[in-house]
């Protein structure tokens, strides 16, 4: 599934590129921007793959936002003048569309950001697809401590450091790293982002509440933006 967003100033124009990506099956719309400076503070606080962004906006154009990005994600622009195409092909953007888009057209763009996106990811599986990955290994304090992929319940990040809770144990294994780190080496759909903060693993899922979803007797919350997420993975309608 691949995390995006939408930046846009006129809202028309916005709401007909939502409506697209909601067709999408393997976009999650996390936000919308009608500007650089709210996308900025989204993609501050969220992990975003994917950004479909106008150029002409106010205050910050779209190209000028994209430079000021030190890790981007994949980029798709969307815009009305055609004699920015260069200059945007030469920012590494995924595609270059020019409104109005039709949805052939808007499809083919996600397909290739998705053919990048699935080239970028990890290859958590050898060769050899039939032996998969069930382990990986973490820093605590000075030794590296096996953590056994099935027995993972959820992930708590806390800025720098993650906690891992495991199904056998009473505490969890607390290591620095980054909870998208962390997300990288555990392999999807049976894991699941559902808040900035969280991960769980879908088959450790005992029930499923309005803000929150339960392992055994913990609550963990599920955030509005990931909430889609979480219903497509679980196929709830």
């Amino acid at each position: 599934m691949m995390r995006c967003i939408a930046v846009d100033d006129e809202k028309l124009v916005l709401d007909l590129l939502v409506d697209n990506i909601r067709q999408v099956p393997y976009l999650t719309l996390v936000k919308t921007a009608r500007n650089a400076m709210e996308a900025i503070e989204i993609l501050q606080n969220e992990s975003i793959d994917l950004v479909f962004l106008d150029i002409q906006m106010p205050r910050l154009t779209g190209l000028q936002f994209l430079k000021t990005l030190p890790d981007p994600p994949l980029v798709i622009l969307v815009t009305a003048y055609e004699k920015y195409a260069l200059e945007g092909f030469e920012l590494n953007v995924v595609d270059y569309l020019l409104k109005p888009v039709s949805m052939e057209r808007f499809l083919k763009a996600c397909n290739r950001a998705h053919e990048l996106f699935q080239l970028k990811k990890p290859k958590l599986l050898p060769i050899d697809p039939d032996v998969k990955i069930t382990d990986f290994f973490v820093h605590v304090e000075y030794s590296l401590v096996k953590v056994e992929i099935e027995k993972v319940a959820w992930v708590e990040g806390l800025k720098d450091y993650v906690k891992i809770y495991l199904t056998t144990a009473t505490k969890p294994i607390i290591t620095r790293m980054t909870i998208k780190s962390l997300e990288e080496k555990l392999p999807e759909p049976a894991f699941i982002r559902i808040h900035k903060s969280y991960l769980v693993a879908v088959d450790k899922i005992t029930a499923i509440k309005r803000d929150v979803v339960e392992i055994g007797t913990n609550e963990i919350p599920v955030s509005e933006s990931y909430k889609e997420n979480l219903r497509k993975i679980l196929h709830i309608g």
